[in-house]
């Protein structure tokens, strides 16, 4: 069997638990038998970053740099409970929020839709993608824990001389506690300007929700920037594609989500696409059917599945039990991450290639066979399920089939 030639290296990043062995059998299944293709591989598993004090994450995401497109598996962001289970020398950072921090860029994520599982908001016909910015937030925030009464303050200080800008955020009388984020009119208008693309690229309308009447400023400055920057720079352009750029308060946007038929693009601050793509992910059928990828503001992609490293499926596999694990997020990471190197090396046999990987494993579960999470939610529902090496080696035999 002639294998598709893939002109320029793909970065791969293993990573831990279910999702490690997930992505080994996808590998050694679904693409080195169709692939000629040159891996920089890097491992993000917990051992090794703790072995390399980290440094692991840092050549991953400066190798995406140079090659554009990486694909990465789900890995441990360790806790407590984790630095004791690995005995690691730290709580060591997400590797993803590394990535983000050395890439920049926004998130997207996207559902994979199958005929035989429906959303359950019934009102939904088309995905919603999720653009979540990246950056800043309470995902870099500094929070001091209030021992006892006292003045909390606000202050910045002018570089090179000023008088200091001093808020009041609050006058302690008992302990609490005190949170301060920040974020970037650089790092927002990149974030405005990815979705703006991404909208035109898919053809469909770009949502902003935020609390600008009560974040003022703060919230306030998102939704000047997305208005400047679409009315500058992509009006013209949306306005021929017959789509256009919505901005509404945040909850007025969750209602509004609840009650349409999807079909747009719904930019989010980092906290809000955090906890809203996994919101989408679940109401569209499961969290394993979840795409993920982080566009940079230089034309870096990192594909990724948007969900854990399923660490409960683990444990079983390491006690010698079968599991049904569902691998479709790991595999449209994949072949999201070829599709994207096609386009740039002007390979299309190569996403030719990508679009039939995806094709055999939707089909696989419209014709019934799928893990057991899938069972629970498709109609009809199948009479049994498939482990997860027998799910892989069903869409196996599919491609080689379409192949």
């Amino acid at each position: 069997m002639s294998k598709v030639k893939v002109k320029n290296p793909l970065v791969e990043m293993d990573g831990d638990e279910m999702t490690r062995v997930m992505w080994k059998m996808v590998k050694q299944e679904l693409l080195l038998p169709f692939l000629d293709i040159n891996l920089d591989y890097y491992d993000l598993g917990i051992e090794n970053r703790d072995r390399t004090d980290d440094q692991i994450t840092v050549e991953a995401a400066e190798a995406i740099k140079r090659h554009k497109v990486g694909v990465k598996c789900a890995t441990i962001t360790p806790e407590s409970k984790r630095v004791k289970e690995y005995n690691l020398k730290k709580q060591w950072p997400s590797p993803n929020g590394t990535i983000r921090g050395i890439l920049g860029g926004t998130v997207f994520r996207s559902p994979i839709l199958v005929t035989n599982v429906k959303p359950a908001v019934r009102s939904w016909k088309k995905p919603i993608v999720i653009g979540r910015h990246a950056y800043g937030d309470v995902y870099a925030n500094v929070e001091i824990a209030v021992p006892g009464p006292g003045l909390a303050e606000l202050v910045f200080s002018p570089e090179g001389g000023g008088e200091p800008v001093r808020k009041t955020i609050h006058k302690f009388a008992s302990p609490g506690v005190i949170q301060g984020m920040h974020n970037l009119d650089s790092s927002i208008a990149d974030f405005a300007r990815a979705c703006f693309m991404y909208g035109a690229d898919c053809k469909v309308d770009v949502w902003l929700g935020a609390k600008d009447t009560i974040s003022k400023t703060y919230d306030g400055r998102f939704r000047e920037i997305f208005t400047r920057i679409y009315e500058q720079e992509f009006k013209e352009s949306f306005d021929k594609l017959g789509i256009t750029f919505f901005f509404t308060l945040i909850d007025d946007a969750v209602a509004r989500v609840m009650k349409g038929e999807g079909g747009f693009l719904w930019a989010c601050k980092n906290y809000d696409g955090d906890v809203m793509s996994d919101m989408l992910a679940s109401a569209f059928g499961s969290l394993a059917m979840m795409t993920s990828v982080l566009v940079s503001p230089e034309g870096c992609y990192e594909f990724e599945a948007a969900h854990g490293t399923v660490q409960r499926h683990y444990y079983k596999h390491q006690a010698g039990e079968k599991t049904s694990t569902n691998p479709m997020a790991l595999i449209f990471a994949w072949s999201g991450a070829l599709r994207k190197r096609g386009e740039l090396d002007g390979s299309p046999e190569v996403g030719r290639f990508a679009q039939l990987l995806e094709t055999a494993a939707v089909s696989a579960i419209e014709d019934g066979l799928m893990t057991g999470d899938m069972v629970k939610i498709a109609e009809p529902t199948p009479s049994n399920f498939l482990l997860t090496d027998e799910f892989i080696l069903e869409i196996a035999s599919k491609l080689k089939k379409k192949f």
